[in-house]
């Protein structure tokens, strides 16, 4: 069969299969087209999901008729002053978007720009392209996408339920959104309005950012108020580079990567060295199966970037990635540290949810059987019967004064073992002269305990943000008392955090000490493996890891982090170290199994659930949360403590 050019309409057909796959594709390129022309306002229009209507206007620039004509036309562009494909400022420059969109469906263009008298429309059919005609319509661009695919049906077979298509194309609105919040959108579909987002007054602020943030604004509207509650603000900059954006905190999370959004000059991204980035960025705060909410923009000049790598142009490639990279995990490892012992507020949230009344099981009611019983008068009392003998002691139990306090192990206030026979209030009493004493009747940790209470009033709290411990119960969980509320302390996640941090600490300052292997081990891998492992082996051998290469391909492994033992498996430590560096770029292997070790010595050195600990030591486990970064999650990301408002409480009681 010999070569032949195949036809123009054709060519687009196959065009527009790379380029729209579906109706969110199809607004992508059209949203971004408006973007460009500097609109200020954009508002999607959808029908069955896209497939008979996709409708975008702007109050954009507009175009010419002259422009029109061209617009249609394959690998025209306005976008591309020069022919430098690596100076790149604007989101579309291809020309396909158009010529392929119109290739496949009945595309209607009206447009009009400042200054003229009149408006043109054009329409192409199937690739059929028409003459621009003078049209009535204000300055800005509408374009109107009928019955897409209908020239090649079989397309059709293949997109989802009209609601998938639908939720598709609000995410495609939703990402270009937050890289510009000055813009206002809106997606409206079948008498439904699925987004409609106001434009935030202001500026990005060029230092830190808070206070009322028109990009935080837009990011609430979009991922929640959740987010825009526990978000930390990111802003670095770096050799020319810039981050910025914001972060959840760890207690903030999902078991998807859904909740991250990641842009490169205000285009949405989905890079694999961003996303290693931000995983090993949050590697010490959250467990492998789930992923940080946040949306982070890098700014980096053009030459710097190559956003021509792929047809949706949703992934990027960098000229230095070890700049972006340290620039990435530097910036939000330090946001993350400044948080200290910070949780999000949907711990507490959750645990106020749990509470609700609605939640809760009935009580039974046992004691009382709503039926009509005989009185002295004669006649009955409605619903009321005779309490028996067994009720009456129970409520003469509760109502009787209380009894000495034992303490833990039965240990009284009479000695170990004894019962004591002195009132609650006379213990308080004389708890300074108890504590004071030495022996007492107390034991040291209770004299000290009581002490403590007694010169902290229960209405006099110092000001700590963890407030000041009250009690222990079930000897798993302190409660302390703040200005405005409680918190509730998991006494144990809270120290593993705590211990770890601090071994953590001194790995930094000492070093990660090797053990030499008696006999090195020698690992086979593919060659370009190989190669990878000995260009990293000065990274490698910080972390304790010292190999070098050994023929053509294989390693030989010399030393490893003694804190892994002499059972561990090295051939599948360096294998999977290999396999990252081939997908990442970054040796994330070792880190987390040196973290894992870490994780599990803290656990074993930390305070166990069930130990008692007496006032003095519960205080000062909470001053020492609040000085150290990161206390307020475990090293899986579950929370240390829940923090319940005063005002909350009293919601839950009704007085409020």
């Amino acid at each position: 069969m010999p070569i032949r050019l195949l036809p123009e309409t054709l060519v687009n057909r196959i065009a527009a299969g790379e380029v729209v796959e579906r109706p969110a594709a199809a607004v992508k390129e059209l949203v971004e087209n408006a973007l460009d022309a500097g609109a200020r306002r954009i508002d999607v229009t959808l029908r069955d999901g896209g497939k008979a209507l996709i409708q975008v206007v702007d109050d954009g620039g507009g175009m010419a008729a002259e422009e029109l004509s061209l617009a249609v036309e394959r690998h025209a562009t306005s976008k591309l002053p020069g022919d430098d494909l690596l100076n790149i400022h604007t989101l579309g420059f291809r020309g396909e978007a158009l010529p392929s969109i119109g290739a496949v469906s009945r595309l209607t263009i009206t447009s009009r720009q400042p200054g003229s008298d009149s408006a043109w429309a054009l329409t192409v059919e199937g690739g059929a392209k028409g003459h621009p005609v003078p049209a009535a319509y204000p300055v800005g661009t509408r374009i109107e996408v009928r019955d897409l695919f209908y020239a090649t049906p079989a397309r059709l077979k293949f997109l989802k339920t009209t609601r998938t298509e639908t939720d598709h194309a609000v995410d495609v609105v939703q990402r270009l959104a937050m890289a510009h919040p000055e813009v206002a959108f809106t997606v409206a579909d079948e008498g439904r309005t699925p987004l409609r987002l106001p434009a935030q007054t202001g500026t990005l602020p060029s230092g830190v950012l808070g206070g009322e943030d028109p990009l935080l604004a837009r990011l609430g509207a979009i991922m929640g108020r959740e987010f825009q509650e526990n978000a930390l603000p990111i802003d670095a900059r770096r050799e020319g580079v810039r981050l910025y954006g914001h972060i959840g905190l760890p207690t903030l999370n999902k078991n998807t990567a859904a909740g991250q959004y990641l842009f490169v000059n205000g285009r949405p991204v989905r890079d694999k060295l961003l996303l290693g980035a931000v995983r090993g960025a949050y590697a010490d705060f959250l467990a492998r199966d789930r992923h940080p909410l946040l949306a982070l923009f890098l700014d980096i000049p053009c030459e710097d970037v190559d956003v021509n790598v792929h047809p949706a142009k949703t992934e990027v490639r960098f000229r230095d990635q070890g700049l972006v990279r340290g620039l990435i995990v530097g910036a939000l490892k330090h946001a993350l540290a400044g948080a200290g012992h910070r949780a999000s507020t949907t711990v507490g949230q959750a645990a106020l949810a749990s509470l609700r009344p609605e939640g809760a099981k009935p009580i039974p009611q046992t004691a009382f059987q709503w039926q009509p019983q005989p009185h002295a008068g004669g006649g009955t009392w409605p619903g009321i019967t005779r309490p028996t003998a067994g009720q009456v002691e129970a409520a003469r139990a509760f109502q009787a004064p209380v009894a000495a306090w034992e303490g833990p192990r039965g240990e009284g206030p009479g000695g170990e073992g004894a019962s004591g026979e002195a009132s609650a209030p006379a213990v308080l009493a004389e708890a300074p002269a108890y504590a004071d004493a030495a022996p007492g009747p107390f034991s040291p940790g209770l004299a000290t305990a009581v002490a403590a209470m007694a010169r902290t009033p229960a209405g006099d709290v110092p000001d700590f943000p963890l407030g000041i411990a009250r009690a222990q119960i079930h000897q798993t969980y302190i409660v302390a008392q703040t200005r405005d509320g409680m918190v509730i302390v998991d006494q144990h996640a809270a120290h593993e955090r705590l211990v770890y941090e601090r071994i953590k600490q001194s790995m930094v300052a000492q070093g990660v000490k090797r053990q030499m292997l008696l006999i090195p081990e020698v690992v086979e891998l593919e060659e370009a493996a190989a190669s990878r492992l000995a260009e990293r082996s000065d990274e490698l051998a910080e972390l304790g890891l010292c190999l070098e290469s050994f023929g053509t391909g294989a390693v030989v492994v010399r030393e490893i982090p003694a804190l892994l033992g002499a059972k561990a498996d090295i051939k599948a430590l360096v294998t999977d170290i290999a396999d990252e560096l081939a997908e990442l770029g970054d040796q994330h292997a070792l880190k987390e199994r040196l973290e894992e070790v870490c994780s599990s010595m803290a656990c074993h050195g930390s305070v166990r659930a069930g130990r008692v600990l007496t006032l003095g030591e519960m205080d000062a486990l909470l001053r020492e949360m609040e000085a150290t970064p990161h206390s307020g999650q475990c090293n899986h990301g579950r929370p240390t403590y829940v923090e319940l408002k005063l005002a909350d409480i009293e919601r839950l009681f009704g007085r409020r």
